[in-house]
């Protein structure tokens, strides 16, 4: 099989598969893809819609994504429990969390179109339904496949939420599976929670347009303690809302990441009949990193090839953090950076370098500093 020199995009990324179907995209990865969005190899994969773990274990990166067969049985017995009677325990937490006085709901399961698996089908009955008329309009609608564009294309989002309608507002309902202890949960997946309501936020306003609201508000139902028993709360995503906004925004097209892509480039695993990957790893690995990346620490939490772009990044500032790498302007190696530090890189520093390298100098010289009177200190 050839590379499609000059194909149209849709031709391109199809061979960026092999030919593969193209994964379904969910708020998770779109989060992340926005909290990077300089990273051009993240963008291709994604908008390719390729198996990213598969590709990250098979160049020799694996990454121990995703949860636990306990988390994952534990997770679909909660959820059961809520939605098997939703006018009942999920009415009830949705009534005293919003403060609503509603009696009744009507529930209608958008998960299924006469079995019909075309996404565009199903996208279509979700629009039709959440923009009816007033009088055809229901209360909780669960499983509504969203559309969100991303970097010139639109994505399906399959979230596994609940729409909840009130007055011709909606609020964004995720039920989680990670628990609050004594009062508490954990940060981390909390945050985590915000942005991913956030993207689901702005794929429903897309969706419902002027005919309804979508409410800054979420609603995050977790288990409490060690038991079952459901814990609703409110979160307030008007940050996570900007912040998304504003990098998706910053990132490019895609078309004008693949012109600076070689049209040979593939990310395919040329799968066989069980699915099982004959290409060789180290030209896969060769083609992975013909695609510019910007690693971060933060990509350690949400992109499946961060593994392989820390090992890339080996000695450069970008191990150290955004905000370091930031700090140190166009400083892009370590041994650079500590070379300026110490004053004694054999080469000239360029004018624009000229400001990093003194506070480096004068951060350095304070080190010392310290150090020396802590050492005094002790003797």
């Amino acid at each position: 099989m050839s590379a499609p020199g000059g194909a149209d995009t849709e031709r391109r990324l199809a061979w960026l598969r092999g030919g593969e179907l193209p994964q379904t995209h969910n708020a998770r990865t779109i989060a992340a893809l926005a909290s990077n969005p300089g990273c051009a190899r993240r963008a291709l994969l994604d908008a390719a819609a390729t198996r990213k773990q598969d590709i990250a274990e098979h160049a020799g990166f694996p990454v121990p994504f995703g949860m636990s067969p306990f988390a994952l049985s534990r997770g679909v017995v909660f959820e059961r429990q809520l939605k098997d009677d939703p006018g009942g325990l999920l009415l009830a937490l949705l009534r005293e969390t919003l403060n609503l006085d509603i009696a009744e709901v009507g529930f209608t399961d958008l998960n299924d179109v006469g079995g019909s698996p075309d996404l565009a089908v199903r996208h279509a009955r979700t629009k039709a339904v959440l923009t009816g008329r007033p009088d055809q309009r229901g209360t909780l609608f669960d499983h509504p496949l969203l559309r969100f564009r991303v970097g010139g294309r639109h994505a399906y989002l399959e979230p596994d939420l609940i729409a909840f309608r009130h007055d011709d507002t909606f609020h964004v309902v995720e039920i989680k599976s990670f628990a609050v202890i004594d009062g508490q949960a954990d940060p981390a997946k909390v945050a985590a929670a915000a942005i991913q309501s956030a993207v689901y936020v702005l794929a429903m306003r897309d969706l419902v347009g002027d005919t309804a609201t979508v409410h800054h508000e979420s609603v995050l139902i977790c288990p409490r303690d060690f038991a079952n028993t459901p814990l609703a709360t409110t979160l307030d995503v008007r940050k996570q809302l900007g912040v998304l906004e504003r990098q998706l925004s910053r990132i490019a097209a895609i078309d004008s990441v693949l012109a600076h892509v070689p049209a040979d480039v593939s990310f395919s695993l040329d799968a066989d009949e069980k699915g099982v990957p004959q290409r060789d790893p180290g030209d896969l690995l060769r083609d992975l990193k013909r695609v510019d990346a910007n690693y971060s620490p933060e990509c350690l939490a949400s992109c499946e090839l961060c593994y392989l772009c820390r090992d890339e990044a080996g000695g450069s500032t970008s191990v150290l953090g955004k905000s370091v790498r930031e700090e140190l302007g166009g400083i892009e190696s370590v041994p650079r950076a500590l070379k300026l530090a110490r004053g004694d890189d054999p080469l000239p520093v360029p004018e624009d370098l000229q400001e990093a390298a003194a506070i480096l100098r004068r951060a350095a010289g304070l080190r010392r500093d310290a150090l020396g009177t802590a050492w005094a200190q002790t003797r």
